[in-house]
């Protein structure tokens, strides 16, 4: 019990850190990003790019769709504005898990300690700084705990009983990647979690691989929430994005093993390995979805049944 307990509270850390990380960003250029958002958005492929660099910026593809759900609902974006915005958060999010999948241990102390002094700071900018070396000081900490945990977790009999279930079942492994990113709004945290299993050996890249599309999916729930009571064209964007994972995991699922071999042949360290199959699946998916955002959003108009407002 012991070690599910600090695998919980590891995970809480993980949050935490991504949250305090997110709050710092955004409050140094948060609004910013809003109305440079509004301004790049006339055609897909900008809004593509304004979907990646506002996701690699606030550290959240949950948060940037939120965002884009939030300004549809205040009548600033159409819906089509949207498409390219969701397609980019997608790719953006890949960058905070190859940060992670990066061995820097040794700045742990030094970030957190200088995060602890720029918390006394009047100035909201310093204070924000702290924030974000907080933020990801934490995060480090929380991935080399997983490490260490990942082995003596294993001896509990109810765990390794799940993770076995995890490497004979395809659905299982998906499904638990879904499920849990849902109850912990984040794709970043569930992955890189199991990019600490995998480095350790506990289980295989494949079965990180369908964990990390389950919580592509599962991260989708944010937006949904966000959907709700926003109006019909601003769960158009929501929907959207829900749409757009599922395609693209359906389209994957016969391919997982050649995605494997894939980022096996980039790198030899395990962790990256997800990391980097995580960027091959976002990338290919959004590209492939771009020449035919029109077609897309007539999809999800045609599903969902609603008429949003064309400029």
């Amino acid at each position: 019990m012991l070690y599910i307990f600090l695998f919980f509270l590891l995970a809480v850390c993980f949050l935490l850190g991504m949250t305090w990380m997110r709050i710092g960003l955004f409050n140094l250029s948060g609004s910013a990003l809003e109305r440079w958002l509004r301004n790049v958005t006339n055609t897909p492929l900008k809004s593509m790019f304004a979907g990646i660099f506002m996701t690699v910026i606030l550290q959240s593809s949950s948060a940037v769709t939120v965002i884009a759900v939030g300004l549809v609902s205040a009548r600033i974006l159409t819906f089509p504005q949207t498409i390219g915005i969701i397609l980019g958060t997608n790719i953006g999010t890949t960058v905070t898990l190859e940060i992670l999948s990066f061995d820097l241990s040794v700045v742990i102390i030094p970030l957190l300690t200088a995060g602890a002094i720029c918390l006394f700071f009047r100035s909201a900018k310093v204070k924000s700084t702290g924030f974000i070396f907080m933020g990801i000081g934490i995060i480090f900490a929380a991935m080399n705990g997983f490490g260490w945990l990942s082995s003596p977790l294993t001896s509990v009999d109810y765990v390794h009983n799940f993770i076995v279930r995890m490497e004979n079942s395809m659905f299982y492994a998906f499904l638990i990647g879904v499920l849990l990113t849902a109850v912990i709004q984040s794709s970043t945290v569930v992955t890189g979690i199991a990019m600490s299993f995998i480095g350790t050996g506990i289980f295989s890249l494949e079965t990180g691989i369908l964990i990390m599309m389950g919580s592509n999916i599962g991260t989708c729930s944010t937006a949904l929430l966000a959907g709700i009571g926003a109006g019909n064209e601003a769960r158009l964007t929501a929907y959207a994005h829900l749409w757009l994972n599922i395609i693209g995991v359906l389209a994957f699922l016969p391919f997982i093993s050649f995605l494997a071999d894939w980022s096996i042949v980039l790198t030899a360290n395990p962790e990256t390995q997800l990391a980097h199959a995580s960027v091959i699946f976002n990338i290919i998916c959004s590209a492939a979805v771009l020449p035919f955002s029109h077609q897309f959003g007539r999809f999800i108009i045609k599903m969902h049944k609603r008429s949003p407002r064309i400029r």
